[in-house]
């Protein structure tokens, strides 16, 4: 498989207003030279991709915002202001890694396909359907991260700008609330849909496709519990003419190794390589950051990894509570969770990197359980900063378990097709049907929607979904919800309702900006 190998390509002018003179930086490209062929646009594209490699927000501290503030996992981190921001204790508002960088890298995305969106339609292309793909690819990541953006700091209040055209040294562009940006998210991917190929050849695995974008779209309209309208969009891969492109791969860890990258399983997959590696901390605007993934790096168990990030003991009750078809315990906690007793539920499952299960014994281990999903320990014993595993953001099976969410929450909806939709979820991993343990999640759309909260968990857990997912749910919006989670996650003992479902706008953000306005109870 051939990776994309990105090239950053910043094409910024800077403008200086002392003393009437322009300054122009004789190191970077202008866009009087540049923005001239299909190269140019190739380039500009590939630099919006570049962001995925930045350790601002995808290839590392994206995970500590959708992951560790979920009830899936938690920081014990010795950097307290680190660990304090996955517990919902948020005192400076500017720290970097907890809050800024993140937001930082997604307008940086966004002003890249911005330009892209500006410049290339003025540019010839041999032909139309090129010059299509490339204005598809800049929608769909630009939506991509409006999509982000909402997850993280959305609210009703006027706290998220909407730029969409390159911005220039000095903008003060005005705040939207969230309606708003769904709405821009949604055009976009509207657009996005009717540019994109369904796929692309070998040479280019990995760039959005139109399926990719039905299913972000979906994704969006779901948060919005627009639920017709996202079950319409999943129609196209589930039963349409998508159909052909997407399935379940047999094997679940296929999903989560670099062996078997771009399955028939991925609708979006971020591609990650350990061939280039830069120093780690590359600035966001550097050409040449490393093309790894950081995530093992940081969430790596003690000796091997950082272990910023851990999971809740809970999701081994969880997949201890039944097990498969020949009496065995489910093959995803397996490959999901490193634990103590992991060599006593599975044979063959008795080594951490090398390690055999002494390691329990020791001090920083007890009772503890680490991070397995997306880490390198099936080929070698150790982390770095440049995993070359790909992330599925989107998987297929994502997409089924939120088309059997939008058929059960229809009216009249189908409940026991939402309920097929789960069971291939289940008979993949060799689980038995719903209807063998979980009976009462087969009688009605309430129960079953209860169920598949767990579901959804279990087969996605540490893939950045959870947040979205509790979200949408609407378990940060009340008491009722906080208990639950409190019941899983001691964390939300510090959770205030109608404040932590979004960051904090950072101060130099709102300082700066008039047009903005803090989001609520900060």
């Amino acid at each position: 498989m051939k990776k994309i190998i990105l090239l950053s390509i910043i094409v910024l002018g800077f403008f200086f207003n002392a003393c009437d003179v322009d300054v122009v930086n004789p190191n970077a490209l202008q866009v009087s030279v540049f923005w001239k062929s299909e190269t140019d646009a190739q380039n500009g594209l590939n630099a919006v991709y570049n962001m995925f490699y930045k350790d601002d927000f995808y290839a590392r501290w994206y995970y500590f915002r959708t992951v560790l503030t979920s009830d899936e996992g938690f920081s014990q981190s010795p950097w307290t202001e680190l660990g304090d921001w996955t517990r919902f204790q948020y005192v400076n508002y500017n720290f970097n890694e907890g809050n800024v960088l993140d937001y930082h890298s997604c307008y940086v995305a966004i002003y890249r396909a911005n330009q892209v969106l500006y410049y290339v339609p003025d540019i010839p292309f041999a032909d139309e359907q090129t010059k299509n793909g490339v204005l598809g690819q800049a929608y769909f990541l630009r939506s991509l991260f409006y999509f982000d953006l909402i997850m993280l700091w959305g609210s009703e209040n006027a706290s998220l700008p909407i730029v969409l055209e390159p911005s220039e040294p000095g903008d003060s562009p005005a705040g939207h609330t969230e309606t708003e940006v769904w709405a821009q998210v949604e055009s976009d991917l509207g657009k996005a849909i009717d540019m994109l190929p369904v796929s692309w050849d070998d040479a280019n695995k990995g760039r959005a496709t139109k399926g990719a974008a039905y299913a972000l779209r979906a994704k969006s309209r779901m948060q919005q519990h627009n639920w017709q309208g996202a079950k319409d969009d999943f129609d196209w891969l589930v039963k349409g003419d998508g159909k052909q492109y997407y399935g379940l791969v047999s094997n679940y860890k296929d999903n989560f190794t670099h062996l078997n990258e771009n399955n028939i399983e991925s609708v979006f997959e971020i591609q990650y390589s350990d061939i280039h590696k830069a120093p780690a901390g590359t600035d966001v605007n550097a050409i040449d950051p490393g093309l790894g993934s950081q995530f093992g790096q940081f969430f790596g168990p003690p000796g091997i990894g950082w272990t910023d990030g851990e999971m809740r003991p809970w999701l081994v009750d969880e997949y201890h509570k039944e097990k498969d078809v020949n009496g065995n315990y489910d093959i995803r906690l397996k490959y999901n969770l490193f634990y103590e007793g992991m060599d006593s539920d599975f044979p063959d499952n008795d080594q951490i990197y090398g390690q055999g299960m002494d390691i329990w014994q020791a001090q920083n281990y007890k009772g503890r359980v680490f991070f397995r999903k997306y880490q390198t320990d099936y080929y070698r014993n150790f982390e770095d900063y440049y995993s070359p595993i790909n992330v599925r953001l989107i998987r297929f099976a994502d997409v089924l378990l939120s088309y059997a969410e939008c058929l059960a929450n229809l009216s009249p909806g189908n409940l026991n097709e939402a309920i097929g939709y789960v069971d291939q979820i289940r008979a993949r991993v060799n689980m038995p049907n719903l209807a063998v343990n979980h009976a009462d999640a087969t009688q009605s759309a309430t129960a079953f929607l209860k169920r598949l909260q767990m579901e959804r968990c279990l087969e996605m857990c540490e893939e950045g979904w959870r947040w979205a997912d509790l979200q949408r749910w609407g378990l940060l919006d009340d008491q009722t919800g906080i208990d639950e989670l409190k019941t899983r996650d001691t964390d939300f003992n510090n959770f205030v309702i109608g404040k932590n479902k979004r960051l904090p706008i950072s101060s130099d953000e709102i300082n700066n900006n008039p047009n903005l306005t803090q989001n609520p109870m900060y």
